[in-house]
């Protein structure tokens, strides 16, 4: 074999600063077939240019992996491999590269290379030495390797350019799948190590090269707390105002709450079951108690079984339940008082729930169960008579899960000839509780909306009955009458959306649907009493009031009755105008609301409804008349020949009546009815005082939450009016001014996280307001720089940064709540005005950059760098830009690159610092399409500047990988750090 010497043709390489291909065609052609390399020779080169100044580590790299190319695979030669790993040691301690893009690429291929190579001699040692027995030459080369390939994998640096060249060329090379190969031979030759230290190294060694992947999820400690109040409030959310949710989004959410702020299993699922038991507790009476336990005993077990599916693991996550049921069998009083409220062992009962989903084993439920016992030992007890006849919710609603399923079935079911079995289930449903309870259960498994449609086809059913005799005329106005009053209580428990969200499958519009948008008075809807829909044909009013007022009682025979009650309205109005107008006397009009309340309830509701859109249209001295007729309908009137049910129906009915008019008749401060001992008015109402301004409200409100510490359900409720009332941008940018009032550490993060979770009343508009308004405001007004200083502008950049996920998250998978879909939405200004399509066409945004005085911030136009200072990633993955939120998104990073790339620093550059390092830190690994997108790939440059950012797994988490200018914009950065 000929040998050929290098040295010169390497100094002539780098003398002329040749590339690697430049450098690899010269060689090839001057050498001699068959020869091989001589690598003392070039290791004597390499090391000879080394001692001359800085020295162009990407070119010897580019020297090294072309070596290491050339079929040297033969770890035999140990001469060699030493020059080669001498070579590696001028230079794996200050590997970088201040080149193009593609030379810093080429830097993270040759070192991928070498990871391999390393790799390969690794796995080739430990195979000598399994096959030929303990040598201790063999040992000193794979410790040699071992230690190049440590000095290599130990720096995060270097395991980043690694990680930006395995998915440059995953699927392109061979580097990959070699690595793979030779790192499962080196785990295979691990136990022929006898050498203890050595295979320690060796381990050690391996645990690194698998990180390179997961790079991205390595993150900072958890902050050392064991209260998370936004998991608490988020849950009291939920569980308040949400029943009817879809499970699917809150698991999503929660996880999305865990992972931001990185909260250990354990005290993640004792906070959900904190915020369930102090729901219990503080839940008034009736309805909401009702909501509040099917939440904590069908719903949240459901939520866990699906948190159980996400990647940590089946086995750990049970681990993970029962270790947070210990925790929370040590919070007795807690415990206690949830056992007092519902009458019964409640952590027993949801133990045995848990045990069924198989979220906790047979054997900790037993333990668990038995430790509750002994405690209950001691646990105030309520006094046995009051105890002996009060049925506990708990297992009345867990009774009642399975009859909704069996309701369903039989509703189902054809009862056109005889529809007389189907009332027998209705007035059971009717009794008592049962509706709330059987709703409450539905609302909490998913299955209102099914109950609801099958209601509305049973209210459209008598419609269809042939044969009118007096028995099954009575039939079909029951059947309608009980239909409607289960529908209009569902709209009032749990929002019309449950109702209106799936169109009919007929493609018809029933009655009921219909009645509803337009004649049934709901929070925040505005009715007109003058709508044609409240005036039918005159002749059918006429025959209407006719009937009303000259006969002793309803007739019920041939009635219609969908068209009566739209008549009822017009019908009433008459009956009104005759009464101010003297035509009528009292007795007269209360002989007409008798006639209407008297078989069948719903007439009264049509009536009051009318009465309600009437009223607000009044002055207060107009009101005394329409307000004595909706007292006088409200009134039970309890005769002899009323139809079935009635007593079970009036109850309904009146509670339906009482909700509508409330408002009403709070204006003009008199009572709907006289106050009836024990019972209980009607929770979360007029909680607005009409003398207090509302600026104080909500300073009260917040400031009485944040010294608690935790939000309850009757402070969300007060949250939700103040935001209807005063509008997304006042509710917002007060609750923000709140904030950066804070000026400790500790109070400013507990208001973000309260914040975070009070904000989720309608997540995507107010961040809308956050990012698209109140920040822009205080970074481009030097006047308002002051109030960003740390530590409430750490906590500021924080909650926007948990807001700008939560919502983008939600958002692109269509998961507003019910809640928040049904809010009138007020849009501040038009977005696509404030942040134009048009990139030539100036913003608002950047017209407001450019007005500081003391320093006109200039951007650079696409000319003046490689790439346009806008050009991002969502660009490239085509973002829809015309929608609100990725336009805020894109036009927030935008003033931020500008901010980077002014020369005034000042609280507001810190606040863009904590706001990209919070981004980083609740990345979740392999997200492609985060808020990141929106970045332009010029601001990672100016990023890398701050020390605090310049990090490589700051770069690689703001970097979109999957794409080659990500990766090459990446790779820059990294390769200069």
């Amino acid at each position: 074999m000929k040998v050929v010497n290098l040295k010169q043709a390497i100094l002539q390489a780098w003398k002329e600063r040749w590339s690697d291909y430049q450098w690899a065609i010269n060689i090839k052609k001057n050498f001699p077939k068959g020869a091989t390399w001589d690598y003392l020779n070039l290791a004597e080169a390499l090391m000879e240019q080394a001692m001359i100044g800085p020295s162009p580590n990407p070119l010897i790299l580019s020297y090294l992996k072309y070596a290491i190319s050339s079929q040297f695979d033969d770890f035999s030669r140990e001469l060699c491999v030493k020059s080669l790993l001498e070579i590696m040691d001028m230079f794996c301690h200050r590997l970088s590269c201040h080149g193009k893009a593609e030379e810093c690429i080429g830097l993270c291929r040759a070192l991928l290379g070498v990871v391999v190579w390393l790799l390969t001699g690794c796995a080739c040692y430990c195979e000598r030495l399994r096959e030929l027995g303990p040598s201790a030459s063999t040992e000193a080369n794979l410790r040699a390797c071992l230690e190049r390939l440590r000095e290599l994998v130990n720096s995060q640096k270097n395991r980043a350019l690694v990680h930006i060249a395995r998915l440059e060329d995953q699927g392109q090379t061979a580097d990959v799948a070699r690595a793979i190969n030779s790192l499962i031979k080196v785990t295979e030759g691990l136990n022929s190590l006898t050498n203890q230290t050595l295979r320690g190294k060796l381990e050690e060694c391996i645990s690194l090269v698998k990180s390179i992947p997961t790079i991205l999820s390595e993150q900072s400690d958890p902050p050392h707390q064991s209260l998370f109040p936004s998991v608490h409030a988020f849950i009291m959310l939920e569980g308040t105002m949400n029943l009817t949710g879809e499970t699917q989004p809150l698991v999503e959410q929660l996880m999305m709450i865990k992972r931001m702020q990185r909260i250990p299993a354990p005290l993640f699922v004792l906070e959900i079951w904190k915020a369930c038991f102090t729901g219990l507790i503080e839940s008034p009476e009736g309805t909401e108690e009702l909501k509040w336990t099917a939440f904590t005993f069908l719903k949240i077990p459901q939520v866990l079984l699906r948190l159980k599916k996400y990647p940590q693991g089946e086995k750990d996550f049970m681990d993970d339940v029962n270790i947070a049921f210990e925790y929370l069998l040590k919070l007795t009083p807690l415990l206690d008082k949830a056992d007092q409220r519902c009458n019964c062992d409640c952590l027993s009962m949801l133990l045995q729930e848990c045990n069924k989903l198989s979220l906790l084993s047979d054997s900790n439920t037993t333990n668990l169960t038995s430790k509750r016992a002994e405690d209950r030992e001691y646990a105030p007890r309520l006094k046995t008579a009051e105890n002996a006849n009060i049925q506990p919710n708990p297992g009345l609603i867990l009774r009642a899960e399975p009859t909704v399923t069996n309701i369903l079935k039989t509703v189902d079911a054809d009862h056109s000839k005889s529809p007389e079995g189907l009332l027998g289930v209705l007035g059971h449903m009717l009794s008592g509780k049962s509706l709330d309870l059987l709703l409450a259960a539905a609302a909490a498994t998913g299955k209102l909306k099914s109950f609801a449609r099958k209601f509305i086809k049973l209210n459209e059913f008598p419609k269809h009955i042939s044969g009118e005799g007096s028995k099954s005329a009575s039939v079909r106005a029951l059947l309608f009458d009980i239909s409607f009053l289960m529908l209009c209580h569902v709209v009032q428990t749990y929002g019309s959306e449950v109702i209106l969200s799936d169109p009919s499958p007929s493609g018809e519009t029933p009655f009921f649907e219909t009645w509803l948008q337009t004649c049934m008075p709901e929070e925040g809807k505005t009715l007109n009493p003058d709508h044609p829909c409240f005036r039918p044909e005159s002749g059918k009013v006429e025959s209407l009031v006719a009937l009303l007022n000259n006969s002793s009682e309803m007739k019920l025979v041939q009635m219609k009755w969908h068209e009566i009650c739209l008549s009822t309205p017009a019908a009433i109005l008459e009956v009104l105008n005759a009464w101010e107008n003297g035509v009528l006397s009292v007795e007269a009009v209360q002989k007409i609301t008798d006639n209407i309340k008297g078989k069948v309830c719903s007439m009264a509701i049509c009536a009051v409804a009318w009465l309600v859109a009437h009223v607000r249209m009044l002055g207060l001295d107009e009101r005394e008349k329409p307000q004595t007729m909706i007292r006088q309908l409200m009134t039970p009137l309890y005769g002899e020949n009323t139809l079935q049910f009635y007593n079970e129906r009036v109850v309904i009915m009146s509670s339906i009546l009482e909700n509508m008019c409330a408002d009403v008749f709070q204006q003009t401060g008199l009572a709907l009815r006289p106050p009836m001992e024990g019972q209980e008015p009607i929770p979360y109402r007029n909680l607005l005082s009409a003398k207090e301004p509302i600026h104080e409200a909500l300073r009260k409100q917040f400031r009485s939450v944040l010294w608690k510490g935790w939000v309850d359900s009757g402070a969300l409720h007060l949250f939700e009016s103040l935001l209807h009332t005063g509008g997304v941008f006042w509710f917002t940018n007060n609750l923000i001014k709140e904030l950066l009032k804070e000026t400790r550490q500790e109070w400013a993060n507990r208001v973000v996280e309260l914040l975070y979770s009070i904000f989720c009343l309608d997540t995507q508009q107010i961040t809308l307001t956050l990012l698209g308004h109140i920040l822009p405001n205080l970074l481009t007004d030097s006047a308002h720089w002051h109030s960003l200083a740390d530590p409430p502008g750490k906590a500021l950049a924080k909650l926007s940064v948990w807001c700008a996920l939560s919502s983008f998250s939600t958002h692109h998978k269509g998961q507003a709540s019910a809640r928040q879909r049904k809010r009138q939405r007020e849009d501040i200004e038009d977005y696509s005005s404030l942040f134009p399509l048009d990139d030539t066409q100036p913003s608002k945004l950047m017209r407001l950059l450019s007005s500081n005085e003391d320093e006109p911030v200039v951007l650079s136009s696409p000319g003046d760098r490689s790439m346009s200072t806008s050009l991002s990633a969502s660009q490239l993955h085509t973002v829809n830009m015309r929608d609100p939120l990725n336009r805020v998104l894109a036009n927030l990073f935008l003033l931020i690159s500008s901010i980077l790339g002014s020369k005034t620093a000042g609280p507001h550059t810190q606040f863009v610092q904590s706001f990209m390092e919070e981004c980083v830190e609740c990345l979740e690994q392999g997200s492609r399409g985060s808020i990141l997108q929106f970045m332009p790939f010029t601001m990672v440059s100016e990023l890398v500047k701050l020390p605090a950012l310049a990090k490589p797994r700051v770069v690689l988490g703001i970097t979109d990988l999957t794409l080659p200018l990500g990766r090459r914009v990446a790779a820059k950065a990294i390769s200069a750090l």
